[in-house]
């Protein structure tokens, strides 16, 4: 079969081989865990066979890896459109702080699993996340310490504490928001885009 060509639908999961075992490891890990979870589950609940599945991803660590890799991909690309445009600072950190929210809320099953699987990647995949992660963290840093320089944000608290504070509280998106609930994404990104540069602005 060759790469990203579509089979044949068969139940639940559709779309090109690796969408179909992306989305039924994502089930299954949310469901089982992920030492719970046999990469012949995975493949029978995507219709494919072990043969297709190594096509793609040479290890069950690889598809963890992926489930979290494609949301980072996509919120990183994200924040290189947002921090290149010609607008003021303020509504640029504004716009990137509540992007992540809303993109992290839209992919919560996928991070959610990943973060509390993380520790069980081989350490050169632990190292990969956490050198991408670290680049999305530099570029999102450098615009706070823009808004410093300009006097736009307080300078009193380091650029750096301001993204460990900010982050960890996306990082904690999993542990509290229901979908059920009165906010949506959108809301909940607003708002915390809102605090964020409300604790930024100078005399605070």
């Amino acid at each position: 079969m060759v790469r990203g060509q579509r089979t044949a639908e068969t139940g639940a999961e559709r779309g090109t081989v690796p969408e179909r075992l992306l989305g039924a490891a994502t089930r299954l890990f949310a469901e089982k865990g992920f030492e719970s979870t046999s990469v012949q589950e995975v493949v029978a609940a995507a219709g494919v066979t072990k043969g297709a599945m190594y096509h793609y991803f040479g290890s069950k660590d690889d598809l963890l890896h992926e489930i979290y890799a494609r949301v980072l991909r996509m919120q990183t690309d994200h924040l290189v459109e947002i921090s290149s445009r010609e607008e003021p600072v303020a509504e640029r950190v504004h716009a990137a702080a509540a992007d992540v929210i809303v993109t992290s809320i839209a992919n919560l099953d996928d991070t959610k699993i990943f973060f509390r699987s993380m520790h069980q990647l081989a350490p050169e995949k632990q190292r990969s996340v956490r050198a991408e992660r670290r680049k999305y963290h530099e570029l999102f840093r450098a615009m706070i310490g823009q808004g410093q320089s300009e006097g736009v944000f307080r300078d009193d608290v380091p650029a750096e504490l301001v993204v460990d504070y900010f982050f960890g509280s996306v990082h904690h998106l999993g542990t509290w928001y229901r979908s059920q609930g009165e906010l949506s994404g959108t809301d909940v990104g607003r708002h915390f885009a809102d605090l964020l540069l409300a604790g930024l602005r100078p005399g605070v």
